[in-house]
């Protein structure tokens, strides 16, 4: 994903390009969620070009890592989206056994 393509995405196509850069960073995932909050943020500095995101993920890549540890690897896996065209992103990263545990 180059920065340019991201920028000049729709919202649809911003969300399906970070989730396959997750999938395929951290492989295998059994659950991703991505939602597009931009729409909340309007009218706050940064907020134009849109790019608020919220990621809940399931991933086996997670285990054994502290809570900032995974959210670094989601950070590295969008790097270069981070740089542009992501202007925040809210990060939920789950073990599988802690998703099966979380209350339904």
């Amino acid at each position: 994903m180059t920065n340019d393509v991201f920028m000049h995405a729709t919202t649809a196509e911003r969300a399906a390009l970070i989730e396959a850069r997750l999938t395929a960073a951290l492989a295998p995932v059994e659950s991703i969620r991505i939602t597009d909050d931009s729409a909340q943020h309007a009218g706050h500095a940064g907020a134009s070009a849109g790019g608020h995101f919220s990621v809940t993920i399931v991933a086996a890549a997670f285990a054994g890592k502290a809570r900032v540890a995974r959210h670094r690897m989601v950070y590295d896996a969008l790097a270069d989206a981070m740089q542009r065209g992501i202007h925040a992103l809210a990060i939920t990263a789950y073990t599988p056994e802690e998703f099966a545990l979380l209350p339904r």
